[in-house]
């Protein structure tokens, strides 16, 4: 049995927590969060220890692992904490705000020797993973230019679902950037995945609303390893509500062209009807249901948290897990792109 504490209890640390309990051999323990709420919630759950401390909770000796959904200003700080502890760790993205912090987290778990695993979900996407053996098989031939792109709310509430903004998000020192780093840090991410490592050839980040953070961001990359370019394109001006969800990666290539968007179900609500009747099917076998497979992009969540733990059990991170060389990398590219952005406002 992996014994289990979740840190941060907002959101993503609850979908986590929830996620766990379907997963063989994988015990929640104990949960942290600051809110009066998110441990209410733990504790309606089955969850026996709570803190108001995160750093109370690592005290506890029968821990094996963490999982932490903290604002990004916490995370080199929780995770060096978790580490010397030796703990294996589950964060959620990014790994950190900077280059810097990225590097110190990469000598605490080598000199913890544990394992760290980052949570890019996009990476279990059903049609991510699809274009990718595309890719891999060499149906498309050589790929000249990949557009990626994503348009979301970002952290501004739908009209029809109105929730209050953290002040975190709007503050450039504590949340490390806005758009790029935030919807930007997956496409990176997933640019990397198919092309390998990548350099910054343009950026432009654009301002909206106004905001001290970017809302809007566009970046150029070439891959250093295959003659790819690729376009990023992401916002936060998009209002629109789930299952709608404004995300795909175009691959260009020399023999065809292909897209992530031929292979999503053709009507996501009869894809959720389907996935609802195989879960009731499951439940009267006796057999544990697939969390949120209904929705299509949700039990993105699940596989990476199953993935994690399966490593833990085997002390490796099992691919398509991100490493924290990848959450490095990725923002090493985030920090080229706001430089190079920085250049071209100071030059207009």
């Amino acid at each position: 049995m992996i014994n289990v504490g979740v840190i941060g209890l907002g959101h993503m640390g609850l979908l986590h927590l929830r996620n766990t309990r379907f997963i063989d051999g994988i015990k929640i323990v104990a949960a942290a969060d600051k809110s009066k709420k998110g441990l209410v919630e733990a504790k309606s759950l089955g969850i026996k220890n709570l803190y108001n401390d995160y750093k109370e909770l690592l005290k506890l000796n029968e821990l094996d692992a963490v999982i932490i959904s903290l604002p990004n200003f916490l995370h080199e700080e929780s995770i060096t904490f978790a580490a010397e502890k030796g703990l294996h760790i589950f964060i959620e993205k990014p790994l950190a705000r900077t280059v810097s912090e990225c590097k110190k987290i990469q000598q605490v778990t080598q000199r913890s020797n544990v394992n760290l695993a980052i949570g890019h979900n996009y990476r279990f996407f059903p049609h991510v993973q699809k274009l990718r053996d595309q890719f891999e098989n060499g149906i498309l031939g050589d790929i000249e230019i990949a557009n990626f792109e994503h348009f979301v709310n970002g952290p501004f509430a739908h009209p029809l679902e109105p929730i209050p903004i953290h002040d975190w998000w709007l503050n450039p020192q504590l949340s490390g950037g806005g758009a790029l780093l935030d919807q930007g840090y997956h496409l990176i991410d997933l640019f990397r995945w198919f092309f390998s490592d990548s350099e910054v050839l343009y950026s432009n980040l654009g301002y909206r609303y106004h905001l001290p953070i970017e809302d809007s961001a566009i970046a150029t990359l070439k891959s250093r390893h295959v003659v790819t370019k690729g376009i990023i394109s992401v916002g936060w001006f998009q209002k629109m509500l789930f299952p709608h969800f404004n995300f795909r990666l175009n691959l260009q290539g020399t023999t065809r062209y292909m897209s992530t968007d031929h292979f999503i179900p053709q009507n996501l609500y009869s894809y959720a009807a389907k996935e609802v009747l195989k879960n009731v099917f499951r439940r009267i076998a006796g057999r544990k249901i697939e969390p949120l497979s209904y929705t299509y992009y949700y039990n993105s969540y699940f596989k990476e948290l199953h993935y994690f733990f399966e490593g833990i059990k085997n002390d490796i991170i099992i691919p398509p897990l991100a490493t924290v060389v990848d959450g490095l990398k990725s923002i090493q590219i985030i920090e080229e792109c706001y430089k190079n952005t920085s250049k071209i406002n100071r030059k207009t």
